[in-house]
């Protein structure tokens, strides 16, 4: 009786191990297709109800009008790789730059901006930099260069957590045309997947940044839900 009870358990245990690591592929294979994370019916319960978005969000306090996002953190292996990729493929700018040699770090700060509006006196120049809105900072640790293979963690494979960055453009096929003749990374091209006309590219870091057009999303029947 005790063998057959052991039997039991174990055969219990190997079924419902079996039936986890499908689910896990199945949520994977959705997520890499989708390109935007689960979209499964299987699961859209999940979605919070107006009734509690409703109690979960509050108006915001008079005392943060004036708050402002401002900038997105990624840690870099490596700043001449990096600074190439942001300001020759994606076309932004160098805001400025900090280095803290006693913790033998550099901070690379950049977005769209117009070079002719940065200030020429430093302190003044620190002061707009961080009055930017959507800025990119680019944290590059000394000496990361030199290791070998991949340095960070771009929140895409498990354990997963933080996900992209998203860049509005006029023309998503003509933006992806260029990257790809510039030798640019796709997770995700325009018309792979259920979303069409969106794509995702890869930073030299592995970092995934979302191409997208706004008046093509705002037509689209999976926006509309």
């Amino acid at each position: 009786m005790r063998l057959l009870l052991t039997r039991l358990h174990t055969s219990f245990y190997i079924s419902h191990l079996k039936f986890f690591r499908v689910l896990k592929a199945v949520v994977t294979q959705t997520q890499l297709t989708s390109g935007v994370g689960v979209v499964s019916k299987s699961i859209s319960t999940m979605s919070l109800s107006e009734e509690e978005i409703k109690q979960a969000c509050h108006v915001p306090d008079p005392s943060t009008k004036d708050f402002l996002f401002q900038q997105t953190m990624y840690r870099i292996k490596d700043p001449k790789r990096s600074l190439e990729f942001y300001t020759k493929v994606l076309g932004m700018t160098l805001l400025n730059k900090y280095d803290f040699p006693e913790m033998k770090f550099s901070l690379y700060f950049l977005g769209y901006e117009k070079s002719e509006d940065i200030p020429e006196d430093k302190t003044e120049r620190v002061r707009w930099c961080f009055s930017r809105k959507a800025t990119l900072e680019l944290t590059h640790n000394w000496g990361t260069e030199k290791e070998e293979g991949d340095v960070y963690h771009n929140g895409n494979s498990d354990p997963r957590g933080y996900g992209h960055i998203g860049l509005n453009v006029p023309d998503v096929d003509a933006a992806c045309k260029r990257f790809e003749e510039q030798g640019v990374q796709f997770q995700k091209k325009p018309q792979d997947g259920k979303m069409k006309g969106i794509a995702f590219i890869k930073d030299p870091d592995g970092y995934w940044i979302e191409i997208f057009n706004n008046n093509y999303i705002a037509e689209q029947p999976f926006m509309k839900n």
